[in-house]
């Protein structure tokens, strides 16, 4: 018999940010404590696929694109692929009519294989190399970020005669926003960008109409990570469309593009707060419509990028227990992956494994659940809580896994980063490989 996990939304996912739910909309509980999500059972993906495993539910991932659509009528919705790339995401953001922000020629290079219509790819990053220029030209994306004033002139020379490229700028506006000191981009001294505070940006603009290589299509700005209220977005609007109304004043330019970024939250532990991304979208339009109106501006198209919220949510991370230590009331619980699979603890983020597999009688104890690799950062789940009688062998599934998890997988000490399954109608599929000893020994060329 099959239980559902999560009681029934009458949506086919939940909507980003909506409530407490951690697990997919198709995750349901199964016989002996198994759980599956897509239709297919954790444990089947396990043993298939070995552990660690990360597993993408296809269908969560395609509503979460929907959810932003309904939410952001007639905007630009690009989704962050720093959170986690390969071909067949590109493939559904394609599908669900969603561009794609990237930020390295890497990731130009995969999506292009990938067939993705590159006037829907607006290159960004903090400082782009000339190689990331090059490859954005060459393949012809729509947009790219400028950040930086270096960045002006290497690529005006690097367009071809003839040809003009359309470019936005990245105004940092002296707003802190985030959920952790390293993820707060929107202002401060690291803040990448360009500043409105001293001019910065001012100039910048000024610079980039003077090239006639290069079309000045709007203004961006990121704000930082897990924001969790409105508020900053609404500060970012009212500052850039003074912006806005300043460049058409001396320059008698209209820019008709305001791109607002993403680094919605999500919530990774029960409890945890989430940005309402329809509420969100509500305000953040009166805020320009009216913001735009006082300056007798036309309202620019919107233009946000989620990532996190798109794939977090839809991603499980599998992992077997290596060793439990005992000592005294502490309880270490260690796996069989951990910063090898994601450096996100680092990032302050905390996890909520869930034992899968098999059904206990057990209390519920507290455990660190740890990774193998044993850094002080090496934490999935601090207080988190299960059976006490946990043992090596068992089957640790970790809902809101699909951002960064895989995208920022070192494979420390040469353990490989681990595959990339998706799921779906009750199938899973090999999405990106594991990570073998054959792909190390190829890197290393020897003495």
């Amino acid at each position: 018999m099959v239980t559902p996990l999560l009681p029934d939304t009458g949506h086919p996912a939940p909507e980003p940010g909506d409530g407490p739910a951690l697990w997919p909309a198709s995750a349901s509980l199964l016989a002996h404590g198994d759980l599956a999500v897509g239709g297919v059972p954790l444990t089947e993906v396990a043993d298939r696929f070995g552990t660690p495993v990360q597993l993408l539910d296809e269908a969560e991932v395609r509503a979460r694109c929907r959810a932003y659509q309904r939410a952001f009528p007639g905007a630009g919705v690009r989704y962050a692929a720093t959170a986690f790339l390969c071909r067949a995401m590109a493939h559904w953001l394609e599908d669900e009519g969603l561009g794609l922000a990237v930020r390295s020629a890497g990731e130009l290079e995969s999506v292009f294989t990938s067939g993705f219509p590159p006037d829907r790819i607006v290159l960004h990053g903090t400082a782009e190399t000339p190689r990331d220029l090059a490859v954005a030209l060459r393949l012809g994306v729509g947009r790219i970020v400028i950040d930086s004033p270096q960045e002006i002139a290497r690529l005006a020379a690097a367009v071809p005669a003839g040809s003009r490229q359309k470019v936005m700028v990245r105004v940092a506006p002296g707003i802190a926003a985030g959920g952790h000191a390293t993820i707060r981009t929107g202002a401060g001294d690291r803040n990448p960008g360009l500043s409105l505070t001293d001019g910065s940006a001012h100039h910048a603009i000024a610079r980039i109409l003077d090239q006639p290589r290069l079309e000045l299509v709007g203004l961006h700005c990121h704000l930082g990570s897990q924001i969790t209220s409105a508020k900053p977005y609404l500060a970012a609007v009212r500052r850039l469309v003074g912006l806005m109304a300043r460049v058409r004043e001396l320059y008698r330019v209209v820019l008709p593009e305001l791109d607002l970024g993403g680094g919605h939250a999500i919530a990774h532990r029960p409890g945890e707060p989430a940005l309402d991304i329809a509420a969100l979208a509500g305000r953040v339009r009166t805020e320009l419509t009216g913001g735009c109106a006082a300056a007798g501006l036309p309202v620019p198209r919107l233009l946000i990028e989620p990532g996190r919220a798109v794939v977090g949510p839809a991603g499980v991370a599998l992992h077997r227990v290596v060793t439990v230590e005992r000592t005294g009331e502490r309880t270490s619980v260690v796996v069989d992956g951990g910063t090898g699979d994601s450096r996100r603890p680092a990032y302050g983020v905390r996890m909520a494994p869930r034992l899968v597999g098999r059904r206990s009688s057990a209390p519920p104890a507290p455990v660190a659940v740890a990774g193998r690799h044993r850094g002080a950062g090496d934490v999935l789940g601090g207080g988190t809580e299960l059976p006490a009688d946990v043992h090596p062998g068992d089957l640790l599934a970790v809902p809101v896994a699909g951002a960064y998890h895989p995208a920022m997988a070192p494979g420390d000490h040469l353990a490989g980063r681990p595959p990339v399954v998706a799921v779906a109608d009750g199938h899973a599929r090999l999405l990106v490989r594991r990570e073998a000893p054959a792909d190390f020994r190829g890197r290393d060329i020897g003495p």
